[in-house]
């Protein structure tokens, strides 16, 4: 296939907020080396980490510039060495490798960490597939191993990692609380098919959790926020019961009182689900087969609130870093 020399991509030369030190440039073609695979962008889902590698508060740092963008759908164009040249042509799904991030025409790949990308989904749909529904399988399926008939609170249930892991959980038989902020929220979160919605901007999700489940409190907590929603959710966590820290998205790291932990009886269970990808890729492979599977059965479809210009991509990062959005955004490749 032919590829052109140079390319239109968002970079990030200084640190600070998306929409404003992300600038449009045209830059170099990357090519893959041993390993790799070079992808032509078809859609990008934005993801909070994309607004923290931005304000360079994430966990891995890449060097300066980098081009954002941490999830994918595309086609395969070049491999390098070491890849079999039948994936040229593939339609795909996946992460990158900074700083060739995907809010760019192409992108690089680990050709390992590639996956065929699911069918029955659009280019956005399944750009917005991978990351979000990778951590809520890991989180809900494999580390807290939800069960039929249980009762599961989903913090951010209108957002995106808190939509995926909605649909999961009522695949999975479960009856999810959503927790959300404002009513377009909560009509969202109904959408998705939680059970039970509380708004937080007008009711006290304390009292509201214990109303729905008989002052039983729930058997599991899925919590990508942080801050003030996990303090809530360990107030109501049921005997026996697992809090899920996915994130911070509140900005604000929790400190935990074990005494707490020890007096109600339930575990804290921490996931980073980027470390499955080096330390049990074959369980991440797994996850995506359960998962196209889902969608085959229409258990799961994400939600894909915006389909965004390129030219747009900065304001949307600023949207999503403010809490702003529901469902996923996605980013249109440049023209």
């Amino acid at each position: 296939m032919s590829v052109p020399e140079m390319m239109l991509a968002w970079q990030v030369s200084q640190l600070g907020e998306p929409s404003e030190v992300m600038m449009l440039s045209e830059v170099a073609v990357p090519s893959p080396g041993p390993g790799q695979a070079l992808v032509e962008v078809w859609s990008t889902a934005l993801n909070f980490p994309d607004v923290l590698l931005s304000r360079g508060q994430y966990q891995e740092q890449p060097a300066l510039p980098f081009t954002p963008g941490l999830e994918f759908c595309g086609m395969v164009v070049a491999v390098g060495p070491g890849v079999d040249r039948s994936r040229i042509g593939e339609r795909v799904i996946g992460t990158p490798v900074l700083p060739h991030g995907a809010l760019a025409r192409y992108a690089l790949a680990a050709e390992a960490e590639l996956y065929t990308a699911p069918p029955g989904l659009d280019d956005a749909a399944a750009s917005a597939m991978h990351i979000a529904y990778q951590t809520g399988w890991f989180g809900l399926y494999r580390r807290a191993a939800l069960r039929v008939g249980e009762t599961l609170l989903v913090n951010a249930a209108a957002g995106g990692v808190g939509s995926a892991a909605t649909q999961l959980a009522k695949a999975a038989g479960a009856r999810v609380i959503g927790v959300v902020g404002g009513g377009a929220k909560a009509d969202v979160a109904r959408m998705l098919g939680a059970d039970i919605v509380i708004d937080r901007t007008t009711q006290d999700v304390v009292e509201a959790v214990r109303s729905a489940t008989g002052g039983r409190g729930v058997d599991v907590v899925y919590d990508p926020v942080g801050g003030d929603a996990y303090g809530m959710a360990a107030r109501v966590v049921a005997f026996e019961g697992r809090i899920v820290v996915v994130g911070f998205a509140g900005g604000t790291i929790t400190e935990v009182t074990l005494n707490h932990v020890l007096l109600k009886n339930y575990t804290i269970i921490g996931l980073h689900w980027g470390l499955y990808r080096s330390k049990d890729p074959r369980v991440v492979r797994r996850a995506h087969d359960d998962l196209c599977n889902l969608v085959e059965a229409g258990g799961v479809r994400p939600l894909v609130s915006e389909r965004l210009p390129f030219e747009e991509a900065g304001q949307g990062l600023a949207r999503l870093g403010k809490g702003e959005t529901v469902g996923r955004i996605t980013v249109l490749p440049p023209t």
